[in-house]
């Protein structure tokens, strides 16, 4: 009990001594605030930057291999585009031959893709994103329906004329209205609404978004479309388990299937292309990463300018309070108390500045910046406050540590 009065009595005199001198308290803590400010504000800009380009890729879904005949990974140079040319593109029959025997898979689905307009009366929404799908489509990407519902199989199966669509593209063709069970023409097919996608609202890049989508079913689709090499070219995607860390057990059954299939022998090699939706992701990652790298080196060089600018007034302080800390240590103050209360002045300043600095990055994330939604996450938050903590310990215990160990008779006699 006696050491924890004598930590809050040294917190006491610390804070008593940062009100005393509030001029040289407020000058010495801007440093470290413009230091936390400049690391949480990049950290935060880079974060929701991060976020809100992944979020623009969603339309690719998470933990899903598609069977393309391009690759993701390989860059510009160098990249054979002849040979990936020449490849076959997905078929229904691999389709159905790979949702029947693989093993490792929540779902397996096949699709295909076009941008058209579409229209109902006298209204008209062009560059409507078309996309023929199968009944698993919603086992492999997430379907979120505002109003309506999804595809029976019978109905898939039946190619019956029947769409899914976006909120814009509902509040173009039927303003103000309800739209569930409304006719529109697609190609001059005429086809029946039976949902709409929950509104994704704009997003950072001219990526897809189901606002401009519409889904109907892969036969319905190939009626307006050919669907092979010289038309539009499904996807097969299939979604791997939780399990399966970075889809190795997937990916490896697949090629094995995949391979059958096309009669390919042990020394041919691939004509397919499996890319993980994932790679993009991580690509953007590591763009993010380096650009974080260059926000510590920024913000550390002001970091290290308040950090020797509290260390300056500490020891300024400790000069002026020689006498003081004499008079503590000969009525029986001990090491620690004096430490403690040297340190605590020093985290103290350090980190009102940070949480000064904090609170100018959470007042910044106000301000819109076109479709970027800046957001001050907990960890950054944590992270400014735990920096700001490290920097009034590291500046504050030499000068603490020099205070504890005056002699108190020499400090008396100091003037």
């Amino acid at each position: 009990m006696l050491f924890f009065k004598l930590t809050w009595e040294s917190f006491r005199f610390a804070i008593s001594a940062l009100k005393t001198s509030l001029t040289r308290t407020i000058l010495s803590l801007l440093g470290v605030t413009v230091g936390i400010f400049a690391i949480i504000a990049v950290f935060t800009l880079v974060d929701s930057l991060e976020n809100n380009i992944k979020s623009s890729f969603s339309f690719l879904g998470t933990n899903v291999v598609r069977v393309d005949r391009f690759p993701f990974a390989n860059g510009p140079q160098d990249y054979p585009w002849w040979k990936y040319f020449r490849r076959p593109p997905g078929t229904v029959a691999e389709y159905e031959f790979l949702q029947q025997r693989l093993t490792s898979a929540e779902g397996v689905t096949i699709s295909a893709s076009s941008t058209t307009t579409v229209k109902a009366g006298s209204n008209a929404y062009e560059g409507m994103a078309l996309t023929g799908a199968v009944y698993s489509y919603q086992d492999v990407y997430e379907i979120s329906l505002e109003e309506g519902r999804y595809f029976s199989q019978s109905e898939i199966n039946a190619s019956r004329n029947f769409a899914i669509i976006g909120r814009e593209i509902a509040n173009t063709l039927y303003p103000q209205q309800e739209v569930i069970g409304k006719q529109i023409k697609i190609k001059g097919m005429k086809f029946v609404v039976i949902g709409v996608f929950e509104e994704e609202g704009e997003g950072l890049f001219d990526t897809p978004s189901k606002d401009q989508a519409c889904l109907i079913p892969y036969g319905a689709f190939s009626k307006m479309y050919y669907t092979g090499r010289n038309g539009m070219e499904p996807t097969i995607a299939v979604k791997g388990m939780e399990e399966d860390i970075g889809l190795v057990a997937l990916e490896n059954e697949m090629t094995g299937l995949l391979r059958a299939k096309r009669g390919l022998r042990p020394r041919d090699e691939d004509n397919f292309a499996l890319n993980k939706t994932e790679f993009i992701q991580n690509a953007i990652g590591s763009i993010f990463d380096v650009i974080s790298i260059a926000g510590w080196v920024i913000g550390g060089f002001s970091i290290l300018v308040g950090g020797f600018g509290i260390a300056n007034i500490m020891f300024v302080s400790v000069r002026e309070r020689t006498n003081i800390i004499g008079i503590q240590k000969s009525l029986g103050a001990k090491n620690y108390f004096i430490l403690f209360q040297f340190l605590f002045e020093s985290v103290c300043l350090s980190l009102i500045g940070g949480i000064t600095g904090i609170f100018i990055v959470f007042l910044l994330s106000f301000i819109q910046l076109g479709t970027l939604d800046i957001v001050l996450s907990f960890s950054n938050i944590m992270l400014g406050l735990g920096v700001s903590t490290i920097i009034g310990v590291v500046s504050g215990i030499v000068p603490a540590t020099l205070a504890a160990r005056m002699d108190p008779v020499e400090a008396i006699r100091t003037t």
